[in-house]
């Protein structure tokens, strides 16, 4: 049982990050499983359930791995705000540093957010991350009204998802390579000066 609730999830990581979530069947997971339909509905009820167990297993020691170096570097600040930079590696370098061992977590993730799925299955399961974070940026960016604020968090959403897409298809670029690229421009873009403070009535 355990095995085949394995392989349905190793198929599905596959033809989600292939093909999209939209556009895989159950029909072709069952084929390429070598399991009947009936054992889809025994392990997970439906194709929404199972994506949901799907992100499960792969984003949650990405989120554990998060947390762990944000509780580290916050100690380490005793009290002041973490520095924006590793705030940046702590979010950025437990995905990345994944593409490679496992190039079908890139995939996944991109057509992910490329279908624009990502804020249903963030609210879901990176919610816990998204709090910690996104007050641990408030703290390093004072400066940064709330809007702009999760403006810029979201472009860095975006930019990283399509990093972790790009990444899979091109397996001689180094994860730390990336990292540091990734970090470098969003030090900049991040941190750049405020344009709206706290005036958010210029987003319409």
């Amino acid at each position: 049982m355990i095995e085949t609730r394995g392989k349905i999830l190793d198929t599905a990581e596959h033809l989600f990050g292939e093909y999209g979530y939209a556009g895989t069947s159950l029909r072709q997971i069952i084929a390429e499983a070598g399991v009947n339909l009936a054992a889809i509905h025994y392990h997970f009820g439906n194709k929404e359930e199972l994506l949901d167990q799907l992100v499960i297993r792969k984003a949650g020691p990405v989120n554990e791995e998060r947390l762990a170096l944000l509780d580290r570097m916050e100690t380490e600040a005793g009290g002041a705000p973490v520095p924006l930079e590793k705030l940046l590696r702590a979010f950025l370098e437990p995905p990345l540093l994944r593409i490679k061992e496992n190039p079908d977590i890139g995939k996944l993730m991109g057509r992910l957010y490329g279908e624009g799925m990502m804020p249903m299955i963030a609210e879901r399961h990176f919610k816990n991350v998204k709090d910690r974070f996104t007050a641990a940026f408030r703290r390093a960016l004072p400066r940064l009204g709330e809007q702009e604020l999760a403006l810029r968090l979201q472009f860095m959403i975006g930019a990283m998802s399509h990093t972790m897409l790009f990444a899979c298809r091109q397996f001689s670029i180094d994860a730390n390579l990336l990292i540091r690229e990734l970090v470098a421009f969003f030090v900049d873009g991040i941190g750049a000066p405020a344009i709206l403070g706290e005036n958010t009535e210029e987003i319409k």
